[in-house]
């Protein structure tokens, strides 16, 4: 929500904090291996402020490739159902696009379905049986060969349209309107340049009325400006998480929690201060 002079408040931006059950992850401290182990994680990212926790048990980094429903649903469940028993008030999201997989999660307490090809017909109907969320992601291609030269004609509109679609097909599926989430896909099928044009101009995806999840958090075109190390990019995250609260980013999915939530609190104080003319 944006106050009279357009600024976005932080306490209206919320947080999704990352676990991987894949041992193929690109951050390996984001990689859990058991469940007493993400229960600690996500004790820890509650603490912090996080308001969603997405896990994922398939990598969908670049040139990654899938594993088998039944792999996916034996590393997801034990973790979901736990995490819903012991931590009820942090919401859980599950990273799929199999509607098999989201029905087993969903059947064991999650409330939300990330799903990077934006949702197909079936996976759709899931969601609307379950009354569940869901976020609709944008990507051109496949994670294993969507960043092998990636091209649009129109980079906004394109992605605008999409997106569109896919929410005009979630409601007309029996998506609850009010339980889709729009994302741009940063890094799914994009270059450097426009992965940095697509965040600077985010608001554009405002038209579609939708709250915006921004996932940009240490992927490889920060490493590419920097010239930076996965393990190094956290300032890098930090001021692509400023511009997208900037932008209008109703939802930022991070791997730092305790750090996102600073540098944001930070500048919103100075930011509030610029406006007002305070000195």
């Amino acid at each position: 929500m944006n106050n009279a002079n357009g600024f976005q408040d932080e306490s209206t931006v919320e947080i999704m904090a990352i676990i991987n059950l894949s041992p193929d992850s690109f951050y390996e401290p984001s990689h859990c291996s058991g469940v007493d182990s993400v229960l600690r994680q996500a004790l820890k990212f509650r603490e912090e402020g996080a308001n969603y926790l997405d896990i994922g048990a398939e990598s969908s980094r670049p040139g990654a490739k899938p594993i088998p429903v039944n792999c996916e649903i034996e590393r997801l469940l034990p973790v979901v159902s736990r995490l819903s028993k012991e931590i009820p008030d942090l919401q859980i999201s599950v990273d799929t696009y199999k509607p098999e997989v989201a029905r087993a999660v969903l059947g064991e307490g999650a409330h939300i379905i990330n799903d990077i090809t934006g949702g197909s017909a079936e996976m759709l109907k899931v969601i609307a049986q379950n009354h569940a969320r869901v976020i609709l992601m944008h990507m051109q291609g496949k994670p294993e060969t969507m960043q092998i030269a990636p091209h649009y004609d129109n980079l906004i509109t394109e992605i605008t349209d999409f997106l569109s679609q896919r929410v005009t097909d979630a409601e007309e599926a029996g998506v609850d309107k009010d339980k889709i989430w729009i994302d741009p896909g940063i890094g799914f099928g994009k270059t450097v340049d426009q992965n940095i044009k697509l965040i600077a101009q985010l608001d554009q995806l405002k038209v579609l009325k939708k709250p915006i999840l921004l996932g940009a958090s240490r992927k490889s075109f920060i490493g590419k400006i920097l010239d930076q190390e996965v393990a190094d990019r956290l300032e890098g995250s930090l001021a692509v998480a400023i511009m997208g609260y900037l932008k209008g980013a109703n939802i930022l999915r991070v791997h730092d929690v305790g750090a996102t939530q600073s540098a944001l609190t930070m500048f919103s104080a100075l930011w509030k201060s610029t406006l007002s003319g305070e000195v």
